[in-house]
């Protein structure tokens, strides 16, 4: 539902932030403040900062935070306008529909029930469709019969002269032709005219984590093309936040602590078949930070099977793209699967109890890939061992946890036979490297900045700046940018300060997940304000102090001579005659 933007204010304001987590977890009063330990990650002292007067929380172990529908949705496993309701119910609050959201959501809403109605079209087609014999013939072979067509509503469209079927069908129903393209279903020809995005394929619905059906995965039968193909990207359908088989397997994996991820829908459909209905797997794009997000909402244990030929988790995972799993605050592990089969193989086959085995025996994500790098190398021979130990090292010098890597490096001991000391310091030699190497730009959303804490009194005054403006302490001032240097904090205050010039900043409105992130670890600072003067003050002699520096420097690199030089000197006088007067102020 849409609900009316002062109503869900009412509701926020309306619930007390440490009675909800209470509900949760464990919640300790010290002083002033509210602690609780981290429902989010596992822990047992307490890391998650609570703020009641603004309804705020934030974990400074997993990153974790929100208000109070934010924690509704991640602990109920609730959709926005769920977790609203659920918190206005027991508030007492009566919610309002907002006129205009609700048409956005209507238009939502129409695109949903347009895919809705091509997954019956879809299922009917190749129920009944004399032109879909080739793929009751494929679903024969992989042991599917009418129940498990009916029970993941598995479809056929249909490749006949012109591709039009489903688009007469649903302009039948009243969809337009805008409809059927922003829903993904059809695309426009070469002649203008709209043409079904399948055909020839047998359909796989994709529903999201409310069990809307928002798009297909289509396997090819005959002919030229790629073997699967997915619905395009759309308002409902975005592949990096989707996992098939999610709606259905969400509870079991609450239920049983932990999920299976499959390389292909068929593979889903076997492992819910053999009594593991924790099975998902992605859209047509490899596993990202945001999959992992997504099952970590239901379990932190996940495991993935993956056919053997695959290279294992190499093959569906951007693993050089990833944060390790332990710095994802999940168990990441892998099943070992016999070599050129995969879970779908094995159920066809009845080798049932074979993949339920290696889903037991699952091993963890870095224990397996340092397996696999050994491998590779001849461990007879000594330079065949060293460059084994160098590899496995760098692999495991990405752990920040020292004890982790001790670990590790007797794993990497045990698999090579190398010195033991020697594989110790091959790897703290790593560490040492990586916490050394400059840090270059990120340019994808899984490399996104962190705020490391201030190091300097210069950093502690522009940490306090930005916490007295989200605050709304600065109102009414001007503040200059440039007056902060480091470079982050400046980004963030370019964000901010408009809202901050007229009262406090709602943290929730900053886009960048880890941005917001850092504004709540500000918020829920409890350590005294410094008084608004005296520190802006102090912010903008830091500020004259970075361009005399900058202004002697280049001096020191300029012939006197030159007019440049004159005009720097001049510059520096007066900057030095700016820094005297505002010390004296």
């Amino acid at each position: 539902m849409a609900f009316d933007r002062d109503d869900i204010e009412k509701v926020k304001q309306s619930t007390n932030i440490v009675e909800l987590v209470e509900a949760v977890t464990t919640v300790r009063k010290r002083g002033r403040s509210f602690k609780a330990i981290c429902p989010f990650h596992q822990e047992k002292t307490p890391s998650m900062s609570l703020d009641p007067a603004r309804g705020l929380y934030h974990c400074f172990g997993c990153n974790a935070g929100g208000d109070v529908v934010q924690f509704v949705m991640e602990t109920q496993a609730l959709d926005f306008s769920e977790a609203v309701e659920a918190l206005a119910k027991r508030a007492g609050v009566t919610l309002r529909i907002d006129p205009e959201a609700a048409k956005r959501r209507g238009q939502r809403q129409r695109l949903i029930d347009a895919v809705e109605a091509a997954v019956a079209f879809y299922v009917a087609r190749l129920k009944q469709g004399a032109d879909a014999g080739t793929a009751r013939s494929y679903l024969r072979g992989r042991g599917y019969g009418v129940d498990v067509v009916d029970q993941f509503e598995i479809g056929y469209a249909p490749q006949e002269r012109g591709r039009m079927a489903l688009v007469h069908h649903l302009k039948d129903k009243g969809f337009s032709e805008r409809q059927l393209v922003d829903a993904g279903l059809a695309r426009r020809g070469s002649r203008g005219g709209l043409i079904d995005w399948f055909g020839g394929r047998v359909m796989f619905p994709i529903r999201d984590l409310k069990g809307d059906a928002v798009g297909f995965g289509a396997r090819l039968l005959e002919g030229e093309g790629p073997k699967y193909l997915n619905t395009p990207e759309t308002r409902l359908y975005r592949k990096a936040e989707l996992l098939y088989g999610l709606d259905r397997a969400k509870a079991e994996i609450t239920r049983r602590g932990f999920s299976i991820v499959v390389e292909g829908y068929t593979d889903v459909i076997a492992l819910h078949r053999a009594g593991m209905p924790v099975a998902v797997a992605s859209c047509g794009t490899a596993l990202g930070e945001d999959h992992f997000d997504l099952l970590r909402r239901f379990s932190e244990r996940i495991v993935l099977a993956f056919d053997a030929d695959q290279a294992g988790a190499g093959a569906a995972i951007r693993g050089d793209e990833l944060h390790l799993p332990a710095e994802l605050g999940l168990d990441l592990r892998v099943a070992k699967m016999p070599a050129g089969r995969d879970p779908a193989d094995l159920v066809q086959d009845g080798d049932t109890e074979q993949l339920l085995a290696a889903i037991d025996a699952s091993a963890p994500l870095l224990q397996f890939r340092l397996e696999r790098l050994v491998e590779r190398h001849r461990l007879d021979e000594p330079e065949g061992r060293a460059r084994a130990v160098r590899e496995a090292a760098a692999l495991v010098g990405r752990l920040s946890d020292r004890v982790a890597r001790s670990e590790y490096a007797r794993f990497i001991t045990r698999l090579t036979g190398a010195d033991a000391s020697a594989v110790a310091e091959s790897v703290e030699q790593a560490a040492r490297g990586r916490r050394t190497a400059p840090q270059t730009e990120p340019t994808t959303h899984a490399a996104a900045p962190t705020f490391p804490p201030p190091r300097t009194g210069a950093e502690k005054v522009e940490r306090e700046t930005l916490r007295l403006a989200m605050a709304g302490r600065l109102a009414g001032r001007t503040v200059p940018a440039d007056w902060f240097g480091r470079a982050d904090y400046r980004s963030v205050y370019e964000l901010i300060v408009e809202p901050a010039a007229v009262g406090p900043v709602d943290h929730g409105s900053i886009s960048d997940e880890h941005v917001a992130a850092f504004l709540r670890t500000i918020i829920l600072d409890t350590s005294p304000e410094a008084d608004a003067d005296e520190l802006l003050a102090r912010l903008e002699l830091l500020a004259l102090d970075r361009s005399i520096s900058d202004l002697r420097s280049r001096l020191e690199h300029t012939d006197p001579a030159e007019q440049t030089h004159s005009q720097l000197l001049s510059e520096l006088i007066a900057l030095e005659r700016t820094k005297r007067d505002k010390q004296l102020e």
